[in-house]
């Protein structure tokens, strides 16, 4: 190869890679602006219990998220590889690959070898609850069909008897886990997916499936559609009648459904429960989740930012998990955007979590020691984000958080605050320290000074916060 093909070769490689690049940012922020768009068309609840509800999930601010089931196995995608669509996340790989069918096959066959022994929800409730986690949102089913939970409606399921894990005491793993969560006050949600890949009511296999929805004309078959929807109806009623109280019932999926009576029986068991039905009608969204990004600004309607741990929803052997300083940074900015975060972590298949995760956790858990008066029952205070700066308020308090960039361990000598008001008795200090901190006003900005001692002290932390009362 010649140098000038090979600096060609060069030069398309890495056009190939800004183009990626770009595609990626561009897919990112059309997520984000879809998952708004309901904002402009947002309705609150009119119901008192649910407003009442949603108000006290708001005050949260940081929760568990948790995808697992048989795909844990292989250590792949949730359910997606499933789906024939071209997509980057529907690839297949292993030794099934080359032959859909056989793969779905072998994939559906993961039931027989589902045996997590190392299972212990009590060990994850306690870690996320030292992290300073308040609410948990389990995936009850998936998009495969296979249900986390004992159903009555069909034998794909983790109590089944084609499932070694049945014969475990703890078999029924969404009761398990719900009843160790709730033990540590922790509010719940229920994840549950629309669609079902195993139904034949769903993907009929008469058909060859096409693409993630239902693969027949539901006009044209209605009576099949109709079993469909009952079959999802009395799976959500089993969840909602007998595995104690639940906060919230998190549909995920596309197919257009008819909601009103699920919702109305869910409300009638599980009285104030909020409903997340994404990409569904309006008043069955009682608050919006952009996945695995965070808006620019502020929004003024309840919303939740879904995000993994690592890069995946599911659990990855080779998992490469995000910085504590990101993860804690990722809150701080979430809340002043009147935003809470739902942080994922994937269960491997035997019933563990990495290492790493919970060594986030732990890490996670002693900033918030220090510094959660700043996150919990908080709200958004003008100008919310500034530069490196966030805002929120409590009572008589006022919190002013300091996002460093990466390089950036230690906090200057003088700090200046991008706030144009200040009561001129107001007291200022880093939480952190019992010293109160000297400080001037100058036209919109406050200089404050920060002593030596308090630098030395407060060095490496993620993020600092500035208490004003």
């Amino acid at each position: 190869m010649t140098s000038i093909n090979r600096s060609l070769t060069i030069l398309k490689y890495a056009l190939l890679v800004l183009l990626i690049n770009i595609l990626t940012s561009l897919c990112l922020k059309a997520q984000n602006e879809m998952a708004f768009a309901a904002g402009k068309t947002y309705e609150a609840p009119k119901d008192e219990k649910v407003k009442k509800k949603i108000a006290e999930w708001q005050d949260l601010k940081f929760g568990l998220f948790m995808h697992w089931g048989t795909y844990s196995i292989w250590g792949i995608v949730e359910s997606w590889s499933l789906c024939p669509e071209d997509r980057s996340f529907t690839q297949r790989t292993g030794p099934y690959a080359d032959s859909y069918y056989g793969y779905k096959n072998a994939y559906e066959n993961l039931q027989t070898q589902f045996n997590p022994t190392l299972f212990n929800p009590e060990k994850w409730a306690l870690a996320a609850k030292n992290a300073g986690m308040k609410y948990m949102v389990f995936t009850t089913k998936h998009h495969d069909g296979f249900c986390m939970f004992d159903t009555k409606y069909t034998d794909y399921k983790v109590t089944s008897a084609k499932t070694p894990f049945s014969s475990n005491p703890r078999s029924n793993i969404t009761k398990e886990v719900f009843d160790s969560f709730r033990k540590q006050d922790f509010m719940l949600g229920a994840y549950f997916s629309k669609p079902d890949w195993h139904s034949e009511d769903f993907w009929w296999s008469y058909f060859p499936v096409k693409d993630r929805g239902v693969n027949y004309d539901i006009t044209k078959y209605p009576d099949r559609w109709k079993r469909f929807n009952d079959y999802t109806y009395n799976q959500v009623e089993e969840l909602m009648i007998g595995y104690g109280k639940l906060d919230v019932l998190w549909f995920d999926g596309q197919p257009k459904m008819e909601m009103s009576s699920i919702v109305e029986m869910a409300r009638k068991d599980q009285p104030g429960i909020i409903v997340v039905n994404r990409y569904g009608k309006p008043e069955y969204i009682n608050y919006l989740t952009p996945e695995q990004t965070i808006p620019e600004k502020y929004i003024p309607y309840p919303w939740e930012t879904c995000m993994t741990m690592g890069r995946a929803w599911s659990y990855n052997r080779q998992e490469k998990f995000k910085p504590t300083r990101k993860l804690i940074q990722m809150l701080v900015d979430i809340v002043a955007k009147n935003g809470n975060l739902l942080l994922n972590i994937g269960p491997g298949p035997d019933g563990e979590w990495h290492k790493e995760a919970y060594e986030r956790l732990e890490e996670i858990g002693k900033w918030i020691k220090v510094n959660g008066e700043s996150i919990y029952g908080t709200k958004p205070v003008l100008p919310y984000r500034q530069d490196k700066w966030a805002f929120t308020g409590k009572d008589k308090a006022q919190y002013v958080s300091y996002l460093p960039d990466e390089d950036e361990r230690d906090l200057s000598a003088k700090m200046t605050i991008p706030m144009s008001s200040i009561n001129k008795n107001a007291k200022i200090s880093l939480l952190g320290s019992d010293k109160l901190l000297k400080w001037t006003k100058s036209d919109n900005q406050i200089l404050v000074d920060v002593p030596k001692e308090t630098i030395t002290r407060l060095s490496g932390q993620p993020v600092w916060v500035f208490k004003i009362i």
